[in-house]
């Protein structure tokens, strides 16, 4: 009876890990190799752009919240502090997607001055 306890949980736990959503990372972008310094550039760039843009937006509702919170009854303080949420997080990513942006950037610059990268390759070798 144990036995049968135990994997039974255990089947659940592997389900459970298994279904579990994976967080999106600004981190590891997908598609782009990791030494294209220039195509990680644009991406960190359109992130940050998105995350400008959302980040406008959660403002704009956010004021729109604090200056008529009568409309919006009992739900205005979790929408609010939602809202705020909200912007935190855009803020975050802004910032981390503008520094990963910078940091590729000088890599990739680096990586075209480097003579390595100038050598060319005969092929057939």
């Amino acid at each position: 009876m144990k036995t049968l306890k135990l994997s039974v949980g255990v089947l659940a736990l592997i389900v459970l890990s298994a279904c579990a959503q994976m967080n999106a990372s600004l981190i590891a972008p997908t598609g782009i190799a990791n030494n294209d310094h220039e195509a990680l550039v644009n991406y960190y760039e359109t992130v940050a752009d998105e995350a400008r843009s959302n980040l406008q937006k959660n403002k704009r509702i956010l004021e729109a919240y604090e200056a008529r919170p009568y409309y919006y009854g009992r739900r205005g303080l979790d929408l609010q502090s939602h809202t705020s949420a909200n912007i935190r997080a855009h803020e975050k990513t802004l910032q981390k997607s503008l520094r990963f942006a910078e940091i590729h950037r000088r890599m990739a610059t680096k990586q075209s001055s480097d003579p390595i990268s100038k050598a060319k390759v005969k092929p057939g070798l």
